[in-house]
């Protein structure tokens, strides 16, 4: 069964700082939250690549010391300092550049393999990516809610879990969505005209925007910073953002919103 939108405690999940917007299944929808910006330092030996490494590591932040252990999905080409990272539990993909970040100490490479494992239906698979999705959770009272959002891709490394993410909630979230579907959890939309591709013209050259550094206007008046990291293939308008101040993974439609 899932449980959705709800917070937890950094006491209830045994992470520090960490709140939960959404729960499912045994795992809750949480991410971690820092109120901090990133701090750096800078080391120069060389190191092995961990892609597809379990990792852990511990985790500074004011006065606590917790233990973060996860898979490493991806290393940001455009900032092969950052990582994309699926910590255990916890169902955002978070961006850190780990050997940089203060916060981050004693990064370890564990004896840990990912078990093996294959789509049952590489068909469905295919078919949901890019699409628009209702995903159902349910709640605390018991009903399920419905969150709307797309499935950008299957995930790099954890080949069984997809990227998705939501209109109420643009952050980048992984799950095993085939299972939600066979659960009747997750519906797939019918195509709309939003969701058809622009037709290009033979021989047309379509920029892209990653590697360019973007600025936000907040609610308050503020500004954050950031880098376009990252442009989803099934959908070129759409691409992933990591603000210098955050270390989640954010979804925007540039197009839609430039």
């Amino acid at each position: 069964m899932k449980n959705a939108p709800g917070h937890r405690d950094a006491a209830d999940t045994g992470h520090a700082g960490v709140s939960a917007n959404m729960m499912k299944k045994k795992n809750p929808h949480k991410k971690h939250k820092s109120s901090l910006g990133p701090t750096s330092k800078v080391l120069s030996q060389p190191r092995r690549n961990i892609v597809g490494c379990r990792i852990q590591h511990v985790w500074k932040e004011g006065g606590s010391h917790v233990v973060w252990k996860g898979t490493v999905l991806d290393q940001v080409p455009v900032n092969p300092s950052l990582y994309l990272i699926k910590y255990d539990g916890f169902d955002c993909v978070y961006g850190l550049e780990l050997h940089k970040d203060e916060r981050v100490q004693g990064v370890e490479v564990l004896p840990d393999r990912l078990a093996k494992s294959r789509l049952t239906d590489v068909n469905l698979a295919d078919a949901m990516i890019g699409k628009a999705v209702e995903h159902m959770f349910e709640t605390e009272e018991g009903p399920k809610e419905e969150w709307r959002g797309m499935v950008l891709a299957r995930a790099p490394i954890m080949t069984t879990w997809f990227y998705i993410t939501y209109e109420k909630d643009p952050v980048l979230y992984m799950y095993q969505l085939l299972d939600d579907y066979k659960e009747g959890d997750l519906r797939i939309m019918p195509d709309s005209n939003d969701n058809v591709p622009a037709e290009r013209e033979p021989g047309e050259v379509v920029d892209s925007l990653v590697g360019k550094q973007v600025e936000y206007a907040k609610e308050d008046g503020g500004k954050r910073t950031g880098m376009v990291i990252h442009q989803v293939e099934a959908k070129p308008s759409v691409y992933f953002i990591k603000f210098d101040d955050d270390f989640l993974i954010y979804v925007y439609d540039l197009v839609k919103t430039s």
